[in-house]
């Protein structure tokens, strides 16, 4: 998928009716710190009470769409355990996809943070336009953020991630800015429980998998608390959980070792089932290996060579990996 480079018009510039379309781009307003009256309430909204953010989407007859996982925040416990889990400080530069009607951007600017928020949807995107076009020490991209040039837009770093991710894509957003150079220290989000759980899950677990595997190489997962459906309007089918994820260095690999550790964990979980040194056998070119030396290998990590490939932590991968390129 293309990249494309975004571009930066002053908020106020903007002067379009909520109905009206949206111009594809960036709207910012330039300075640090925020007003008071964003904090709570943005235009008279209070956008945790479930009865006004359903009376504002029926006087502007929006319906969240499901294909792209608009689920709005209502639960304001919930929204204070996500701004707190981040730690977030006054000054610091946040990056937030998917604000939805602003209800995070608006508590993370009550904060003291500079957020830049991407919106995909045009006619959020014109909303969070028109209540927060005042407010120093924000940056609206109204673009999608699977299609946003992640090179330009991290090229002055981040301090943080805090999203209350979309479900449809949730997943490949969070590995896009994870795996990218340089990638936020801190990514606070809410996700599917069932997803969180596929972060977090250690060697040996039913939920161990690729993804797992690829984000505790770079970072340790924290599952900070469970969220109830209730918390969100209209009101998901499966319930949530917040995800706590924090930079460390243990597991330091070089561009050819982490490009092989991406390959052969993720051709490793396509054969989960099967045995990993016998799987490797009929594995593509670059990954092939006879069964005998795999077990080799295996054994020289400290795995056993029966092993499969859930039952390996990120350690033993590694080790793997180092010493099938030496």
């Amino acid at each position: 998928m293309s990249k494309r480079n975004h571009q930066i018009v002053p908020l106020r510039a903007i002067d379009k009716p909520m109905a009206a379309g949206f111009p594809t781009g960036s709207l910012t307003a330039q300075g640090a710190g925020a007003s008071l009256g964003v904090c709570r309430q943005a235009s008279g909204l209070n956008l945790t009470s479930p009865a006004q953010v359903r009376e504002w989407c029926v006087l502007h007859d929006f319906h969240p769409n499901r294909t792209l996982g608009q689920n709005f925040l209502i639960d304001r416990n919930i929204l204070e355990a996500i701004v707190d889990a981040a730690g977030v400080r006054p000054g610091q530069r946040i990056l937030e996809i998917g604000p939805g009607l602003g209800v995070v951007t608006a508590e993370l600017l009550c904060r003291g943070a500079r957020v830049t928020a991407i919106e995909k949807d045009h006619r959020l995107a014109a909303r969070l336009a028109e209540v927060f076009g005042s407010e120093p020490g924000l940056q609206l991209i109204a673009a999608d953020a699977l299609e946003v040039d992640l090179d330009a837009l991290l090229a002055e770093p981040f301090d943080a991630l805090v999203s209350n991710l979309p479900y449809s894509v949730g997943t490949r957003i969070l590995l896009e800015i994870a795996m990218h150079v340089p990638a936020p220290p801190v990514l606070t989000v809410t996700v599917q429980l069932e997803v969180a759980e596929r972060f977090a899950a250690g060697p040996g677990e039913e939920a161990r998998g690729q993804t797992g595997v690829w984000l505790q190489r770079l970072y340790d997962v924290e599952l900070v608390r469970g969220i109830k459906p209730t918390c969100f309007w209209p009101k998901p089918e499966v319930s949530s959980a917040l995800v706590r994820l924090t930079r460390h260095d243990r597991h330091a690999l070089s561009p050819e070792e982490s490009a092989r550790y991406l390959a052969l964990t993720k051709y490793a979980f396509m054969h989960r089932r099967k045995q990993l040194a016998a799987s490797l056998r009929n594995a593509p070119d670059g990954l092939q290996l006879e069964t005998a030396v795999a077990q080799e290998l295996l054994v020289a990590c400290g795995a056993d060579p029966r092993v499969r490939a859930e039952d390996l932590d990120v350690t033993q991968w590694c080790a793997l990996v180092r010493a099938w390129t030496a």
